[in-house]
This record gives structure tokens, sequence and C-alpha cells, in this order.
């Protein structure tokens, strides 16, 4: 039987109307962020939490300034359901999720503890730029790192950039911030248990099956500079957890690293002098992943795309975290 001489125009026209009017893509099929005004901001991924930035500052009683003198990163399972990383109290309650700080900072010829966060705080004041779309979400937000009288001899401005996670991997998280000397010279200085760029995984975790991986055939975590990048794999709650955290080549020199408690909290150390009116960046990136510590090129691979190299595989060395007591099995290349 012969169509009608206008079917296919009047098909054509239908598709484009269906096209027209069909709705957009939900939220759930690529990346959103939710803000809890005062609270906390969350960034979503197929409609999964990834990660919570925990920026409330409320000073009104002692117990809840101590909850909110600074703002960090939770970081949460592959189902979205809950934080991995830990909150205030507990073991260290200045461990926090992915944090930053000093414990010696020296400004105006005193010294300052942004790592304990003794006799000032470190306070978001507002989110300069958000976005969130199909293939990644970012936000920055101003804080002020305030001296005892509560006025900021710091400016950050720091920025979460979430990217889809090689397999095996769930989440991609890049860290970059911006730290300005608004009122003269600002050193920054401690040591590799008391400052830097660090990851604490909750405070439940199994200490007897915490390990680490270096990119290193003989590493002493304790002496050697500059890593690209370190591994800890955690027990929590029955599960394994893999972590990563990567250096930027552009990053300062002479950067040491704290890879080896039990308990989990890792990361680097970097020193810097930042000059009255200017500013030093750092960069860094986390992979998170459940489960056993992604393969060392999968590693690698992601390091390279991230600082523009072309660095081969290295060998690398699994260790039990220190006091852990038990030996723990290289990741395998592919």
């Amino acid at each position: 039987m012969n169509s009608h001489p206008l079917a296919p125009r009047l098909l054509a026209a239908a598709l484009l109307f269906a096209a027209a009017t069909a709705p957009s893509l939900p939220a759930a099929e690529g990346f959103a962020i939710k803000d809890e005004t005062g609270k906390h901001l969350d960034v979503l991924s197929g409609g999964k939490v990834v990660a919570r930035y925990m920026y409330a500052y409320d000073k009104s009683t002692p117990a809840k300034l101590l909850e909110t003198y600074k703002p960090y990163l939770h970081v949460f399972d592959a189902e979205g359901n809950a934080p991995i990383t830990k909150g205030p109290g507990g073991a260290f309650t200045h461990h926090r999720g992915i944090y930053i700080g000093w414990s010696k900072i020296t400004f105006n010829g005193k010294s300052y503890d942004r790592w304990h966060m003794k006799g000032g705080e470190q306070v978001h004041q507002s989110f300069t730029a958000q976005k969130a779309d199909a293939t990644q979400a970012a936000f920055t937000s101003l804080v002020h790192w305030n001296d005892e009288a509560g006025k900021e001899f710091i400016v950050e401005e720091r920025t979460f950039t979430f990217l889809p996670a090689p397999a095996p991997g769930h989440a991609l998280i890049d860290f970059k911030f911006k730290l300005t000397a608004p009122r003269g010279d600002v050193k920054l200085d401690g040591d590799p248990e008391h400052a830097g760029i660090h990851f604490r995984p909750a405070d439940e975790v199994d200490k007897s099956k915490t390990s680490y991986v270096f990119p290193a055939e003989n590493p002493n975590a304790h002496k050697d500079l500059d890593y690209p990048w370190v591994g800890e794999t955690f027990s929590l709650r029955g599960k394994l957890h893999s972590v990563v955290e990567m250096s930027h080549p552009g990053n300062p020199k002479g950067t040491r690293w704290s890879a080896y408690r039990d308990y989990g909290r890792f990361g680097a150390f970097p020193t810097a002098t930042i000059k009255s009116g200017e500013a030093v960046t750092f960069n860094y990136r986390f992979l998170i992943a459940a489960g056993e510590m992604p393969a060392a090129d999968v590693i690698q691979q992601s390091h390279n795309a991230y600082a523009g190299t072309s660095a081969a595989t290295p060998k690398v060395t699994a260790q039990p975290a220190e006091g852990a007591g038990k030996k723990a099995a290289p990741p395998k290349n592919k």
C-alpha cells in the first residue's frame, strides 16, 4: 500500500518536535551540586554523593567552635551512603577528611598553629564559583585563616574539581588551593606529621589492615623526598578502601610525606614562603577506589594525565603500616 505523499515530511516534523520537547538529561546522568546553606555542600555523580564539603562556622559555644573551626572535605563510599573519612572527635579531633594546615606558620614575628587549630580558625567566607555538568563538577571556597584577633593573615581560594574516575576508582578529586599573604610575609612550616595536605580515614578503621604503596623499590617514607604519589589501603566496617594522593610537579620541591600511621592519616608536607601581597598555589589529586589498591599502571596513567608527563610505570613497594604487623601485597600491573 502506498503511503501518503506528505508522510515523510510529517514524520520528520514529529521527530523534530519530540526532540525539541524532550526533557533534558536529569542530574543523575552527570554531576550535580547541592548546597545546604551554611552547613555543607554535596557533590553528586549519577545521583550519588561523592563528597561533602563541610564549611559551617559556629562559635556560639566552645563545643560548636571545636566542630567547625576549619572546613574540610568528606569523601563518601562508592554507594554514596556514608563518609569513609573522619569528622570531629575521635583520635586527634583536628584530623578531618581531606584537609590542609601547617603547625608552624610564621607571620608578623609570631608563630601560628593552623594544624591543631590553636588560637584561631580557618573560616569559609563564600563560594566564589560553582559548576556542574555531565562531565565534571567544581567549586571554589574563599577561606580566611585568622589570627588570634580574628583578622585574616592568609586568604585561601580552595578549589575542588570532580572528574570521572578511571576503573576501578569511583572518585577522582583535584584539589587546588591558592594562598595569599595580604598583610606581610608568611612562612609555612612544621613537620610531616603536623603539616601539609592530608587524608584521614574514619576513626573506626581496623588498624591491623592498613598498608601503604610507594612508587619506589626500597622506600623510606621517613627520609625520601618528592614522591609523585603515595597510596593507602584501609579497612572500614569490614570493607577495604583505597586512596592515592598525587602531587603535581609544580608543587614545592623537597616535599616529604607522612605515610606509615596505622590509623590511616597520610599526606604530603611541602614548605613555602609567601611574600607580602603575593600568592603560592598547590595542586594535588586524589583517586578513591573501593577494595584493593588500583594497579600501578592505572595510578601512573592518572598521574601522567594530571601532571602532563609521560613517565613510565615505576616499580612499587607495598608496606604494612607501622604497628599493623601485616605484610601487604603490591598492586600488579595490567
